[in-house]
């Protein structure tokens, strides 16, 4: 079956231009498909899988059979490979490039500015230097039968569904096709988003509370949905809903854990420090993505600021930095993970990864292990150039420009990849869920290079993404490996649009912050408030300006976080024998991995993101997968795949078609600026000035919680 072709290189390159670019531009807007590395890739992936199944058919069948190159440039239908190569040249790119946010923070945060060759190479060596560890993750993570990598089976079930193999219908109830269910699913949701998307937005952020009391201070903490707790509950918007991926690819267990998690930690603990006022909460908003002074106000971080590292004594004078409940537990959660996932990996994979170095896997290759073992693999001497030429570019930016990185932090960073690669990849593979290390890198660097932001944003940027790109590459081999794609037009396709996707996405973003007004300010008309951008610049300030030195030493506010670490070691090893003990028990259905890592997305997301993501969760993998499995195996994640791409493209007319045309003058149109527009917006949650203690002018707190 024809795989690597003109037609699949003409037009995987197309859209390793279009998707790409479209992503980059909703990255900077909240709420967007584009959350984290793992549900934006896949959601555009979706979208890609659909808009290039009638542009091939059609090549296939109007296009002229003649040669070019000696190849021919019409090979006949269009194939599965070539629709799943296509595929993957636009979802291996398409979420945000991770560097490109520390260009954003130098320009918004530090007023800095560098050469676009340096910017260039920064995102293509951090975005490509993964590939090279993803070489040594392969035999672990791809061939064993358990690693089953489920959101590979929601694109499987849709390249089935629109290559017509289709399904005779399972069990006693076959139903209709899966080509005509996820068609009707997929116009049903992008007509849908116009109402909560354009029409009635209150239904995106549905806080009823908050509309029945806009000035209680209590209840819109309670039940606000933008700084709150969110005990609303409801949202009628799937785009809030798969914010943190899609909760039918997602299995119940793991859903389960991660609900565990948001329950006792955002739902009970965080109010019970907030009331209790620890960490001076009460004077802040219960939860956001900022950092504060002394007084309530927004940090203002140039004020610490001299020739681009922290003046100490500026420091000392102007205020400690505070966070809200929230961000600091996210914090407080990611320090237990980091331990957590090492001891949980010790204990449960050292069997696992020490039969791999040996090479003697004991279990059995499945079916398509055997099959691929025609095709020839990637030579590992191609993983080492591309160590190299990424290695180079890096080592160039830390050293022709006043990034105040160095060499030596570049290794650390990437030996931090290193360990921690295979034992995330596992857990993701099993669970749908990527631990994240960026807060175990941004703790590092700041111990080894103190007051310096653009540094710690580097440091993280080799550390963490090196690892992501690494597992974004295994999985994307998963793929491959279920649907029968020889591995090195897999490489070549990954490695090609990774190049040509981070050009890109400089390009556009250039063209934003050049075209688009007020962009990354919180008022900003049509919500480009750079969320993400946001939070990665508080990230700087907290780890690289101030530093871990001053933040969690004696007598600082934030001190406690630091034993966090202590509770991840401990967790695993006590779960693990009381589990010694009573094998058959429930609890081995815990992973303290991901408890601890599944509030990472907390802020900018918040309970809209999590609640209602866990109730449909629970609907479709536990109640109807229990009851209903025949309909449940038929039908599940071609569902998933056709809400996601329905809402994908339902953002895309409502924005494109009547928000951003005549500056926004279509959507400010007197018709639509009625209540169900601006209810949720007149709130205190909404403002983020729900807070329990207020200050009078000159006034400060401080202390000790």
């Amino acid at each position: 079956m024809p795989t690597s072709t003109i037609r699949s290189w003409t037009l995987g390159l197309l859209f390793s231009i279009v998707i790409p670019g479209m992503n980059q531009f909703f990255h900077f807007r909240y709420p967007c498909m584009c959350s984290s590395g793992l549900a934006t890739r896949f959601t555009h992936r979706v979208v890609a899988q659909l808009i290039v199944f009638p542009i091939g058919s059609a090549w296939a069948r109007w296009l002229p059979n003649i040669s070019l190159l000696g190849l021919p440039l019409n090979p006949g239908p269009f194939s599965i490979k070539e629709h799943v190569l296509i595929t993957i040249m636009a979802g291996v790119a398409s979420g945000s490039a991770y560097a490109t946010d520390v260009v954003a923070v130098q320009k918004t945060f530090y007023d800095q500015s560098f050469s676009f060759p340096f910017q260039w190479m920064l995102v293509i060596s951090s975005q490509c230097i993964g590939f090279s560890i993803g070489g040594i993750t392969r035999r672990f993570l791809v061939s064993p039968p358990s690693m089953i990598w489920p959101n590979t089976l929601v694109s499987c079930a849709l390249f089935n569904t629109l290559h017509s193999q289709n399904y005779a219908g399972v069990g006693k109830h076959p139903g209709m096709s899966r080509e005509r269910f996820w068609l009707i699913a997929f116009l049903g949701t992008a007509t849908w988003y116009f109402v909560p998307g354009y029409l009635f937005q209150a239904l995106s952020y549905f806080s009823w509370a908050c509309w029945i009391a806009p000035n209680n201070v209590i209840v819109n903490q309670l039940f606000g949905y933008r700084s709150g707790l969110g005990f609303s509950v409801l949202t009628f918007d799937w785009n809030q809903i798969a914010y943190i991926g899609s909760p039918l690819a997602t299995p119940w267990w793991a859903e389960a854990n991660i609900m565990i998690s948001f329950t006792f930690f955002y739902w009970f603990l965080v109010p019970v420090l907030y009331y209790s006022n620890v960490w001076n909460a009460q004077y802040l908003p219960i939860s956001s993505a900022n950092a504060f002074d002394n007084t309530g106000a927004y940090y203002d971080h140039t004020r610490i600021i001299k020739a681009g590292k922290l003046d100490p004594e500026a420091y000392r004078a102007y205020s400690p930095l505070y966070l809200s409940t929230t961000f600091a537990m996210s914090y407080g959660l990611s320090f237990m993970s980091i331990t957590a996932t090492i001891v949980h990996a010790l204990i449960h994979f050292r069997a696992p990864i020490k039969l791999h170095f040996k090479r003697s896997l004991r279990e059995q290759p499945d079916v398509h292990a055997k099959l691929m073992q025609v095709y020839p693999e990637v030579p590992d001497w191609y993983y080492a150039c591309i160590f190299i030429i990424t290695f180079v570019f890096a080592c160039v930016c830390i050293e022709c420009w006043d990034t105040g990185m160095t060499i030596w932090a570049l290794l650390v960073a990437l030996c931090v990849a290193l360990v921690y690669v295979i034992p995330v990849g596992m857990i993701q593979a099993v669970t749908n869920w990527q631990i994240g290390i960026n807060v175990i890198t941004e703790l590092l660097v700041g111990f080894m290079l103190p007051g310096r932001p653009v540094a710690m944003m580097i440091f993280k940027t080799y550390g963490y993404i090196t690892m992501s790109r690494a597992i974004q590459f295994t999985a994307d081999f998963k793929l491959g490996h279920y649907m029968k794609i020889p591995p090195r037009s897999m490489f070549w396709c990954q490695v090609v649009a990774t190049l040509i996707a981070g050009t890109v996405q400089l390009g556009v973003q250039a063209w934003m912050f050049s075209h688009i007004t007020d962009i990354c300010s919180p008022q900003q008309t049509d919500s480009f408030t750079c969320a993400f951008t946001q939070v990665f610049g508080t990230a700087s300030v907290i780890w690289g300006l101030i530093g871990p030195n001053l933040f969690f030493s004696k007598g600082e506010v934030y001190l406690a976080l630091i034993f966090f670490f202590a509770i991840g070691v401990a967790c695993p090893l006590l779960l693990w024998l009381f589990t010694r003990r009573r094998p058959n028990t429930i609890l081995n259905y815990l992973s303290f991995p991901l408890i601890f890592s599944a509030l990472g997305n907390i802020p900018p997301a918040t309970a809209i993101n999590f609640v209602p993501w866990a109730v449909f969760g629970f609907i479709f993998q536990y109640l109807i997968r229990r009851k209903y499995f025949a309909y449940w195996t038929k039908y599940n994640y071609v569902l998933s795949a056709a809400l996601d791409a329905g809402t994908a493209v339902g953002v895309i007319l409502v924005f494109f078609c009547l928000q951003y045309p005549l500056n926004g003058s279509i959507g400010r149109a007197s018709v639509l600026e009625w209540w169900g527009n601006r209810v949720h917006t007149n709130t205190l949650d909404w403002t983020t000035k729900a807070r329990l203690r207020a200050l009078a002018v000159g006034e400060t707190f401080g202390g000790v919680g």
